[in-house]
């Protein structure tokens, strides 16, 4: 496989005649929205930073390296890129993420400030000032390494929202132990084979959380997970500590459980922190699914804190002194390790973090929450914000969300129908009597994954004229192109594939034990390039429209239609809360569009009526060759507890199959509704 360096910058066009768009561009979107003078005047990043970072990008990023972190020993050479597609980032240098993160705002004088604003379900609360914070992370580091783990160690995560899950982290961050963190709404299965494949010695559980106002367990998973009659083999962890949250009956084993009250609880508070090596693995984190081996995606150090860093305060316009910051993500995935366990603590925020549901105690609660904390930043996933369309702006409307000043989305493409709602609703609320601001909070719309540890395209909110649906511009620093087949970029107004040309700090350095698989995965597409499988198009003005995996993309006589796109539009119908549509294979056309939609709360279901609606509404929004075959009204769409849509069971029904494994939803009961819906 070859390997060099483009100089290609993203955005520029090729004067080669266009090999024909892989991806059909067809909805349109002219509305724009400039930040306001003032926000303009007294933003955090200007854009000037573009223009030194296109100059010379790793000198650019070492300079923020300098500047956002501490370094117990500075690094000699910013990018090391001789061993493609093994990127070594700030070599030589030493740093530790806990004590930037922690020690170092405490020694700095602001030890009193508050980190986090604990908000449990059930309405209890805990705050931790950034000393209280240092202190309870240092006795974890001193409780951890008691019971034998060391720098390199792996540690398994399995925790709720709750603060001990931040504090794992960072212990494990402060003594070079490699955290994997595995979401809690994951099965023991999958929990055990990711145990296995990292060889961790530790595993961290809570006895259970809250889930819309009941208990749920989570340390019997962990028990099963260890449990010698899954595989009958053995396994590598030696102790398990366990939180008491919900107070809930657990089995114990002796000798190998420890309460977290008893270990980290009696620890000693003194413990220092010592500089790790810049690419010193921080963690792996495996991507979802449990067919197959597991991907465990590995992020170093230096460059991931660094990156995260600086887009936290870039694109959030972060003022740690005033802004109170809340990023609803869970930390079983990449946003609640980035951005809630890192990143915000690295720059000495205050946050909010929320171990709940949004209907839970009824659908008002995050409107609360902003009210009672005065969130002034909102980091959220679009099927959130179209879960509230579908309950109703009257909900928001009941709090005063006056001190939110810039709302964020993540996760998959926002269509411009939510964004406009997230903008009007959330965005324009100036206080519970209806009072509107005259300019409502910018959004930034970030795309970024698991593999690249940070944000990569996203509006600067006090320099970008947003448009509503689309990620827009890569980040100052980061070098990303939509090319065709040839891999050669594609001239504004058309479609291809996404995929970044130079190396950049947050990037993964491999997947755990497995430098081919990671070879083969994201480069073998392009060779001198990264392609991690999603469409996008350019517009005419070059900015970035984000289309969804390729894999969500089908062939209509022809014809390649984006799944996103599609959705999209059917949501601008004012009776459409949500949409999700999948390709039928279609002895004619070779696949056919079948969508199926979620109809707003006052909506009516007129049948036929609505169903021929909306096909004259996406032919008139998009074509005449995107009107779906087939639109299914339906109560509910299958989604994983993250909010992914699991396209593979609608098209399951979409082609008359028996429904496949549905254990990751949310609602396992989702897909017996659909077929209750479609037998009426």
């Amino acid at each position: 496989m070859r390997f060099t360096m483009s100089q290609q910058t993203p955005g520029s066009t090729t004067t080669q005649a266009p090999q024909g768009d892989a991806f059909e561009n067809l909805s349109q979107e002219n509305r724009k929205f400039a930040p306001s003078p003032e926000f303009a005047a007294n933003a955090v990043v200007t854009a000037a930073d573009y223009a030194e970072a296109d100059a010379d990008r790793p000198a650019f990023w070492a300079k923020q390296a300098r500047e956002l972190l501490t370094w117990s020993k500075d690094f000699s050479q910013a990018l090391d890129w001789s061993a493609p597609p093994f990127a070594k980032w700030f070599v030589g240098g030493e740093i530790n993420a806990a004590y930037n993160a922690l020690d170092r705002h405490v020694e700095n004088g602001h030890g009193d400030r508050v980190a986090i604003y604990f908000e449990g379900e059930p309405g209890d609360t805990r705050t931790y000032t950034y000393a209280q914070l240092t202190e309870e992370v240092k006795k974890a580091a001193n409780a951890f390494e008691s019971l034998g783990v060391a720098k390199g160690d792996r540690v398994a995560v399995y925790l709720p929202m709750i603060p001990e899950a931040v504090i794992t982290l960072l212990a494990c961050a402060r003594i070079g132990a490699i955290h994997s963190v595995v979401f809690g709404g994951f099965s023991a299965e999958a929990l055990r084979s990711r145990i296995d494949d990292a060889e961790a010695k530790l595993v961290v559980t809570a006895d259970g959380t809250y889930r819309r106002g009941k208990p749920s367990a989570l340390k019997p998973a962990v028990d099963e997970a260890l449990s010698h009659e899954g595989n009958g083999d053995g396994h590598t962890v030696q102790n398990v500590v366990v939180v008491k949250r919900n107070g809930q009956d657990v089995d114990w084993h002796e000798g190998r459980d420890h309460w977290w009250a008893d270990t980290v609880g009696t620890a000693s508070a003194e413990h220092t922190a010592v500089g790790h090596d810049s690419e010193h693995p921080l963690f792996i984190l495996y991507t979802s699914g449990t067919t197959g081996k597991p991907k465990g995606i590995l992020h170093t150090t230096g460059g991931y804190i660094a990156q995260g860093a600086y887009t936290h305060k870039a694109v959030f316009d972060l003022k740690p002194e005033t802004d109170v910051y809340w990023c609803t993500a869970d930390v079983g995935w990449i946003t609640g390790h980035s951005y809630v366990a890192y990143a915000p603590l690295i720059n000495g925020a205050t946050q909010v973090m929320y171990e709940g549901t949004p209907d839970s105690p009824h659908q008002g609660r995050w409107w609360e929450i902003v009210e009672k904390y005065k969130v002034s930043i909102l980091y959220t996933a679009p099927t959130a914000i179209r879960t509230f369309m579908k309950w109703g702006k009257e909900i928001p409307a009941k709090s005063d969300l006056s001190s939110i000043r810039v709302l964020g989305s993540v996760g998959e493409p926002i269509n411009p129908e939510a964004w406009m709602w997230y903008r009007e609703v959330i965005g324009g609320n100036a206080g519970k009597n209806g009072e509107r601001k005259e300019t409502p909070a910018p959004i930034v719309d970030t795309w970024w994954q698991t593999e690249t540890g940070a944000q990569m395209i996203a509006p600067l909110p006090g320099v970008t004229a947003t448009k509503p649906g689309s990620a827009q511009v890569p980040l100052p620093g980061i070098a990303v192109d939509v090319v065709d087949e040839l891999g050669e970029s594609v001239p504004n107004g058309s479609g291809g594939y996404l995929v970044i040309r130079e190396p950049w700090p947050a990037m993964l350095r491999g997947i755990w034990g497995d430098p081919e698989r990671f070879k083969e995965t994201y480069w073998s597409r392009f060779e001198t390039m990264y392609f991690a499988g999603d469409g996008a198009k350019k517009d005419e003005d070059g900015d970035i429209w984000l289309l969804g995996r390729v894999d969500d993309v089908m062939n209509i006589s022809g014809h390649r239609l984006s799944t996103a796109e599609i959705e999209s539009a059917l949501v601008s119908h004012p009776a459409v809360a949500e949409a999700a549509v999948v390709g039928a294979a279609d002895e004619t056309t070779g696949q056919s569009v079948v969508a199926f939609v979620i109809l707003r709360g006052d909506a009516v279901d007129t049948g036929d009526a609505i169903v021929q609606e909306l096909r004259n509404h996406v032919s008139k929004e998009i074509g005449p060759i995107a009107k779906p075959k087939t639109i299914l009204v339906v109560p509910e769409l299958p989604k994983t507890r993250s909010g992914k849509i699991m396209r593979r069971l609608l098209k399951d029904v979409a082609e008359g199959r028996e429904v496949g494994d549905a254990t990751t939803l949310a609602d396992n009961t989702v897909m017996a509704q659909i077929a209750h819906s479609l037998r009426k």
